[in-house]
């Protein structure tokens, strides 16, 4: 344990989670208290938390949850999202999430420019919400806690008009100064320009509220971000329209010392008119960011309004955000079910097409679940309520859109990286350009080497660079969405192009995972109703899918099935039961092997089922072969199309299964599937990935099950079919919502392009600068053209970007 020094000592406080007795805590203090930069650790059991003094040189915070989970705890993080309001360029960005992090209990955080928020990660025994948005003041912007009672949608609205005034007004003022610097041009002599709009004392008239008053937000941003020895755009445009409008003023009080006999060659238009440009420049992106977050607006205008409830024997309509679980809701044909419930009363079919994509209504009946903003077609239902307000599917599905348009794909760091330099050298270059027009290109030509360094600063703002990739990711995402494929990151967005493999589970993915009983082969000297019934038994414990079709199979010859007195469910192998007395087993030859079963007789008629793609089970009682059963689960008729388009996009595809090889090949065989991994068991399919992946190949899982899970998990980009568990979903990093395999290349292709979209982006703002800068210290670029220019590569930007929107799959 290292001995305590007073300038490099840090405290701070993990709540703790999983710690049973003492021994627990003080597992944890020891653990903590030999990682090198630890000076003590002092861990309370009762209030579950450990306090501890740290070298933060050597060690962060993030090292010692690391080390509390490594022994087996849990560490508590909450996390929140701020609105942000202010922000101009990338470099904002930057500055925000540094200040964030800077605060004491602050393990990470994000700020999105495009989407204008702010995900941090903090300890709340540290750092308090209030912490994080004073902070955010502090440094020159605006922050509002998500929760908050205000409306940020309304506070950007407001924000969004008080930009297109100040542009209006400020072009307004503008407009004579730029009439009177056209009519100094040889060609445009024949424009008239009346002789006030020449006066230098109407021009500063026009020229100062325009930099001081519409254009304090930028000195206010410049210096906000100085302060923090930082900058952004805002320093940029501060500096040149400042150098402009006070070197205007200086020969503006020489001109009339003069005696006003003279014309100035002034700069007034210079500085207005940048500063017009640039409001326009910001006014145009903040509309086109509005219309790229529309497709988390579009979600949430599906949930209806308000609902019809029972409450006391009356039917009553409330807010459908005051719907609690267990309450009872009327839907009539052709309303919306305001929240997620299972149906009491009553039969109707129902428009899923917002959830599956299946344009075919799906009826329902007494027992059957129904999701939220789906549309009740014909009968009237009563609906017990089983999830609502945020617990809904639909807003599940908002809070992974938001999740993933508000993330970073990891190109982005790139862009934050350049950003977070670019300012300060483009000041030097500026600064450089002055000199070498001043000194050696027109020696002693103030004026023509100012012009020529304003050029530069305005040129150079790197708006457009910090745009590059939030606004397509919240394009693509969002229209990924619309096709019900919910990317749960821009991580996993970016990811996904670079798949080389994808592995399918069969049951319920390829398959349509509802299997139904075929054939029933019976030993000789055994009665087939007697047999059934002990089946039945057996599998009514099971909750495997194929068991529930064996059971619905022999309800429907008329069978009655008694009760089990013992269950075990064998993974990968089949079950084992006691039904009446008998020992029975049902399911592969391994299982009635390992059993010392010989079912020799039953391996002719295994093979000729197996070979037309059916799962056939052994049954053994009392330790002797007594029969085969045998089911087929019919592949989807959309597999088949959906692996050629994924071969044709040059991505292996392979089957995993974990029933037995004759059966997987037959159903691979169907559905066009070259590569076949049979009879693996479900603890078995992760490592199998992991072989994949060894050998070098970026591997997508696709599955539905719980027991994908793991193998979903454990995959570069795990793909959960949306019809299937929680479990599975909550594993992945990409929910296909239509259960359809079809979803899968569309969310490679959706991938694809989003990140050739956000390539093309980073292309053209660093092109753009690269090419712009040369140009305008070479003095080809008058001043007002640079901020032309510059405010029309962050607007091409954001209209690259919602091309995404148009994408169709």
């Amino acid at each position: 344990m290292n001995s305590p020094s007073e300038s490099s000592e840090k405290h701070t406080k993990l709540n703790i989670t999983g710690m049973t007795c003492a021994a627990c805590s003080t597992r944890i203090e020891k653990g903590l208290s030999r990682m090198e930069g630890v000076h003590s650790a002092n861990v309370n059991l009762a209030i579950e938390q450990a306090t501890v003094s740290y070298d933060p040189a050597v060690v962060q915070v993030s090292d010692l949850r690391s080390k509390v989970e490594a022994l087996g705890y849990g560490t508590v993080v909450e996390r929140i999202d701020l609105d942000i309001t202010g922000m101009t360029c990338a470099a904002c960005a930057t500055r925000i999430e540094k200040g964030l992090s800077r605060i004491p209990g602050v393990t990470s955080a994000s700020v999105n420019l495009a989407l204008e928020t702010a995900h941090v990660e903090y300890d709340g025994s540290e750092a308090a919400p209030q912490d994080l948005v004073r902070k955010v003041e502090q440094l020159g912007y605006g922050a509002l806690l998500q929760n908050s009672k205000e409306d940020i949608t309304a506070i950007r609205q407001k924000e969004m008009v008080r930009k297109k005034w100040k542009w209006i007004i400020s072009a307004i003022l503008s407009i004579p100064l730029l009439w009177a610097m056209v009519g100094h041009f040889s060609f445009t002599s024949w424009i008239y320009v009346p002789e006030l709009f020449m006066n230098p004392w109407f021009q500063l008239l026009l020229a100062t509220p325009v930099q001081f008053i519409i254009g304090f937000q930028f000195y206010k941003g410049a210096y906000a971000a100085l302060r923090s020895k930082s900058a952004n755009m805002d320093v940029l445009v501060a500096l040149g329209t400042s150098a402009a409008y006070f070197y205007s003023l200086y020969l503006t009080i020489s001109w009339t010392m003069e005696g006003g006999h003279h014309g100035a060659e002034l700069y007034y238009e210079t500085s207005a008119i940048l500063i017009t440009l640039v409001l326009v420049g910001k006014w145009f992106e903040s509309v086109a960011k509005g219309r790229s977050s529309q497709a988390i607006r579009s979600l949430m205008e599906l949930a209806p309004q308000s609902a019809m409830v029972i409450r006391d024997g009356q039917e009553i309509s409330i807010p459908a955000a005051d719907v609690v679980v267990s309450d009872l809701l009327i839907v009539k044909p052709g309303e919306k079910f305001p929240v997620d419930g299972i149906v009491e009363r009553g039969s109707s079919s129902v428009d899923e097409s917002m959830l599956s994509g299946e344009s075919l209504p799906v009826d329902k009946q007494v027992g059957d679940n129904v999701t939220g903003a789906t549309i009740n077609k014909n009968g009237v239902l009563t609906v017990r309520a089983t999830r609502v307000g945020s617990d809904t599917a639909l807003a599940q599905i908002i809070k992974v859109v938001e999740e993933a348009q508000g993330s970073k794909a990891p190109i982005q760091r790139i862009a934050d990286v350049i950003s977070g330099i670019f300012v300060p050298i483009v000041v030097g270059i500026a600064m450089v350009t002055f000199v070498v027009w001043f000194f050696f290109v027109e020696q002693g030509q103030f004026a023509a080497a100012l012009e020529k360094a304003i050029a530069v600063l305005v040129i150079a703002c790197p708006c457009a660079l910090g745009l590059a990739t939030p606004t397509s990711i919240m394009a693509g995402s969002g229209r990924a969405a619309e096709y019900g494929i919910l990317f749960k990151g821009g991580e996993h967005l970016e990811r996904a192009q670079e798949i080389a493999t994808v592995v399918l589970d069969k049951t319920g993915t390829v398959t349509e995972g509802k299997p139904k009983l075929t054939d029933v082969i019976i030993a000789e000297g055994r009665s087939e109703e007697e047999l059934l019934s002990l089946v039945g038994a057996a599998e009514a414990a099971s909750e495997h899918p194929l068991a529930g079709a064996i059971v619905t199979g022999i309800g429907e010859r008329g069978i009655a099935v008694p009760e089990a007195e013992q269950f075990e469910n064998v993974p990968g192998y089949g079950i084992k039961a006691m039904v009446q007395g008998h020992e029975l087993l049902i399911g592969t030859r391994r299982l009635l092997a390992a059993r010392k079963v010989d079912s020799s007789a039953a391996e002719k008629g295994m093979e000729e089922l197996e070979a037309t793609g059916k799962t056939a089970m052994l049954i053994a009682v009392d330790g002797v072969y007594a029969g085969t059963i045998a089911v087929a689960d019919t592949i989807k008729n959309t597999s088949r199309a959906a692996v050629e388009r994924l071969k044709a996009m040059g991505i292996q595809v392979i089957m995993m299964t974990g029933d037995n090889r004759r059966t997987a090949e037959a159903v691979a065989a169907e559905a066009g599937i070259d590569h076949v991994l049979a009879e693996v068991l479900p603890e078995g399919k992760a490592e199998e990935v992991k072989k994949l992946q060894a050998s070098g190949q970026k591997v997508a899982m696709a599955g539905d099950g719980i027991n994908d899970a793991p193998a979903l998990a454990t995959a570069d980009t795990g793909m959960a079919m949306g019809t299937g568990t929680d479990v599975a979903m909550e594993a992945a990093d990409v929910t296909l919502m239509r259960g359809d395999l079809n979803s899968i290349p569309d969310a490679i292709l959706m991938s694809r392009r989003t990140m050739r979209n956000i390539k093309q982006n980073l292309f053209w703002a660093l092109g753009y600068n690269v090419i712009g800068i040369p140009i305008a210290a070479a003095g080809f670029l008058a001043p007002w053209l640079a901020g032309a220019a510059m405010a029309l590569s962050s607007i091409s930007v954001v209209l690259n970007a919602l091309r995404l929107q148009r994408i169709k799959l």
